[in-house]
């Protein structure tokens, strides 16, 4: 199949995965054949290093749950992953030197046994806590992510992106095609069914809400504008390429900002409604796309970023620190990292001087006073 084809074929696959969970597995698979991986992921961290799998394909639920208990505490990546941007595209050479990666325990004891030498991981969502990534795994007989592994992911991430965000807001226990009203009408966000044209065809309770207050979106007559024109002439290229189909809509949509009199921050997500298992919900209605809107997530500096801010910490500074308050001593530290006792205890003497500070237990204490009350 020529790659425009496969491409088309995927997009479809992963907006059904939106309305359909149970999906992913396969999708992933496909994603990561396409893209040129053994196995792909779609999950969650935070700054406490805990994290939560949402799907995932080609990596043996063994090495899942150790990396769950176990290496996630040791992973050099997840600084880094914290860091980046929505939308960037993240390989072990962005956060590591590659030799020092080869070093450290995550790859002697994690990677290395699956055959597994790099990743390539994409930025979904973040907040001032947490981070929402798209990972495919590489192979070593593949080699260490390239451009052109780059080129196919940056392809699928606006996709990916909408089907997560989409699918998060649904009640997953009611998200059958056959079911679109129940669900919808339950739902706290304000969601719209909507013509090519923009016509309204149905809107739960709380797009009934949004409409009335008249803030961020309105009816004129039946047609669904938002105030602001750029935002409404974006909004109505989405819903017209909608109606051509999943590969047309692209990036176009994908999270279109919302601001409300009162200056809250909204997002508009657009899901195609045309074709695959979505198509029914959408003949039903007559139509063709699907808008989401809800509160936008805190847009806030991580407590990693304040503290790298504050201190203005190099990114090496900032591992050693965070290996010492998650993994101990200097030892310790040195294995989780993979480089000598003493590269470490130069960092740990820089740090003290940059912190003001004299142990470490010190520096647990400042960590801790920079993280977020409500994470547990």
């Amino acid at each position: 199949m020529h790659e425009t084809e496969r491409l088309s074929a995927l997009i479809g696959d992963i907006y059904d995965a939106a309305l359909q969970p149970w999906l992913w597995a396969n999708v992933l698979e496909n994603a990561a054949r396409f893209i040129g991986g053994p196995a792909a992921s779609v999950f969650s961290k935070d700054v406490t290093r805990s994290v939560q799998i949402f799907y995932q394909y080609g990596i043996d639920p063994g090495y899942v749950r150790l990396y769950v208990d176990k290496y996630i505490k040791l992973d050099p990546s997840t600084n880094s992953q914290l860091f980046a941007s929505i939308g960037d595209i993240i390989s072990t050479k962005n956060f590591i030197a590659y030799d020092e990666f080869l070093e450290t325990r995550f790859y002697k004891e994690w990677a290395q046994p699956q055959l597994l030498v790099d990743s390539a991981n994409a930025v979904l969502e973040k907040s001032a806590t947490d981070v929402a990534m798209f990972t495919v795994f590489r192979h070593k007989r593949d080699g260490l992510v390239n451009s052109e592994m780059r080129r196919r992911m940056q392809l699928l991430i606006p996709h990916v992106r909408r089907a997560v965000l989409v699918g998060r807001l649904l009640d997953r226990r009611k998200s059958e095609a056959a079911a679109f009203a129940d669900t919808f009408d339950r739902l706290s966000a304000g969601m719209f069914l909507v013509e090519a044209t923009g016509h309204i065809v149905h809107s739960n309770a709380a797009g009934c809400v949004l409409l009335s207050a008249g803030e961020l979106l309105y009816a004129a007559g039946s047609r669904l504008v938002a105030g602001e024109p750029k935002i409404d002439e974006l909004l109505q290229d989405a819903f017209m390429a909608a109606s051509r189909g999943d590969g047309v809509i692209g990036a176009k949509g994908i999270a279109l900002p919302l601001t409300s009199r009162g200056g809250e921050s909204y997002v508009a997500h657009v899901l195609p409604l045309t074709s695959g298992a979505r198509r029914r919900a959408g003949t039903s209605y007559a139509a063709v796309a699907a808008l989401f809107v809800h509160k936008a997530a805190l847009d806030a500096p991580s407590p990693l970023e304040a503290i790298a801010k504050a201190y203005k910490l190099t990114p090496t500074e900032l591992r050693v620190l965070l290996a010492i308050v998650e993994v101990g001593g200097v030892p310790e530290v040195a294995g989780a990292l993979g480089i000598a006792a003493s590269t470490v205890k130069t960092h740990l003497s820089r740090l003290y001087g940059k912190t003001h500070t004299s142990r470490q237990a010190d520096l647990v204490k400042l960590v801790a006073g920079f993280s977020s009350p409500l994470i547990k």
